[in-house]
């Protein structure tokens, strides 16, 4: 396995992009159609210990990876206290996620789920256009 300072193989990326289904483990957007390039997002960042291990690996688009950065946690605008982001390698996104009636809009339903949003802006602009366009034709929410 490689070091945390050596660069992921491009079998390593394929296979995490595959394990997600080419959709951003994030904001759910597909990587046919988004707005933004995609990449491995270390989900417990390097600079914080976090390892290569496809354990460790999630699919980003790059919208997402950028606001996520080195950051883990955030506060919870409803409860005021400190809560990890959303682990697409340990948890469920429906335990934390659910849609709009719409399906446009991404909501929180944990501490986990709301500080995710907010922090990664998971319902921005571009992503909600894409998603509107996306449920007119039939492609939007992704059933995985």
């Amino acid at each position: 396995m490689p070091s945390n300072r050596e660069r992921l193989t491009s079998l390593t990326k394929r296979t995490v992009q595959t394990r997600a289904h080419n959709f951003c483990e994030y904001c759910r957007c597909p990587g046919d159609y988004a707005t933004d390039s995609f990449t491995v997002d270390h989900v417990l960042p390097r600079l914080k210990g976090g390892s290569n291990e496809l354990e460790n690996l999630a699919w980003a688009c790059f919208g997402c990876n950028g606001r996520k950065q080195a950051k883990t946690q955030a506060v919870d605008s409803e409860t005021g206290q400190l809560a990890n982001f959303y682990n697409p390698r340990t948890q469920r996104w429906a335990d934390h996620f659910c849609w709009s009636k719409d399906t446009t809009l991404l909501l929180g339903k944990t501490p986990t789920g709301r500080v995710t949003i907010d922090a990664l802006s998971l319902n921005r602009i571009n992503v909600v256009n894409l998603r509107r366009l996306l449920v007119s034709v039939g492609l939007h929410p992704p059933h995985f």
